[in-house]
């Protein structure tokens, strides 16, 4: 397992672009930057790419639908040029608050949606004439005076990943994505995800070993697990009640699939109701302690092991200390017992003599 970091809005002052640099040297891998309805994805990680030198630069995710195809392929293009090919694009569907309320973009068929942007992608970042017909898009627009253009650009590889939940999402990741952008995340019931991963990557003649998995935990080193777990756990009643509509929600279903489901679709209907103190006291403390990593070395390491033999390649670290040297040393002590962890899995790889 490797680590990465993210920069979670409103985080982009010069003191948290500082920090990515100083986290590059310490040991992080990536950096993941998200767009929800504050800040863009792009324009940070063209910052990042002039100040970092080796960590890979991610969108954590950028929203399918608020961009054409074509517009995301140049704007990877130029970021993937900028960064001497350290680029990663990260897409999500998002949901239909945000896109029919932010972008005024109709959520409809996402799984075509994601299918079709990746191949125009594809298409363009391989220096192919751009000809297209799909459900979503058509390309040139029939009847019309558009031309099949071509990207001087090209040929440049892209690495592609897709935040997916359900079941139809996940099958496309395994047979389409180069990695797997993961949440809502129970190491213990990760076959949930994984199971249909593998059935799409079996679909096209590929394995899980195929597809980068990364998933997203957050971290707090601390002797009081009951406190930190509810705290976390708390948190989540926004994701419950409020991250999609009351017909649509992913989280909640992912949750669902792993054994939840009764206890997030009562905080679904206290947050909707208004009673949003009862909706953070009904989250079960479980939740906020076994999707993050919280607790002593002790207890982290056992969580990382989980997440090891589970087949996750990178964990996508939110780091809970604000100073920036105190956030600086938990991310070396994790990576010290990430490390550790990593040399047990070698060393029961390792045949006999």
């Amino acid at each position: 397992m490797s680590l990465s970091i993210g920069i979670m809005p409103p985080g982009l002052d010069h003191a948290s672009l500082a920090f990515v640099r100083d986290a590059e040297r310490v040991g992080a891998t990536s950096v993941w930057v998200p767009e929800t309805w504050v800040y863009d994805a792009f324009t940070p990680l063209g910052y990042l790419a002039a100040s970092t030198e080796t960590m890979r630069l991610a969108t954590g995710i950028a929203q399918l639908g608020a961009r054409t195809p074509a517009v995301l392929a140049m704007s990877v293009l130029a970021l993937q040029k900028m960064s001497d090919d350290r680029f990663i694009l990260g897409l999500g569907a998002s949901g239909p608050q945000v896109i029919e309320g932010w972008h005024g973009v109709r959520f409809a068929r996402p799984v075509t949606r994601t299918r079709e942007t990746i191949e125009i992608i594809r298409t363009i970042s391989a220096g192919e004439r751009l000809t297209y017909e799909g459900t979503v898009y058509t390309l040139p627009l029939p009847e019309s005076e558009g031309r099949a253009l071509r990207s001087p650009a090209g040929p440049v590889d892209i690495p592609i990943y897709i935040a997916s939940l359900g079941p139809a999402n996940l099958r496309l990741t395994g047979e389409m994505a180069d990695g797997w952008i993961g949440t809502a995340f129970l190491p213990e019931a990760a076959d949930t995800f994984l199971d249909f991963i593998r059935e799409g990557a079996t679909a096209a003649g590929r394995t899980l070993d195929d597809i980068e998995l990364t998933v997203a935990a957050s971290l707090e080193f601390t002797d009081d697990l009951e406190e930190a777990g509810r705290r976390h756990a708390e948190g989540y009643a926004f994701t419950f009640g409020a991250m999609g509509s009351g017909k649509t929600n992913f989280y909640n279903q992912a949750f669902a699939r792993q054994g939840y489901a009764e206890d997030v679709a009562e905080v679904q209907r206290l947050w909707l109701s208004g009673d949003r103190e009862a909706a953070r006291a009904r989250v079960p403390t479980a939740i906020g302690l076994d999707t993050n990593l919280i607790g002593d070395d002790k207890r982290i390491t056992e969580r990382l092991r989980l997440y090891r033999d589970a087949g996750i390649n990178t964990l996508r670290v939110r780091l809970n200390a604000t100073d920036h040297h105190d956030r600086l040393d938990q991310l070396a002590r994790l990576i010290d017992l990430v490390d550790a962890v990593n040399t047990e899995g070698r060393q029961w790889a390792e045949p006999d003599g």
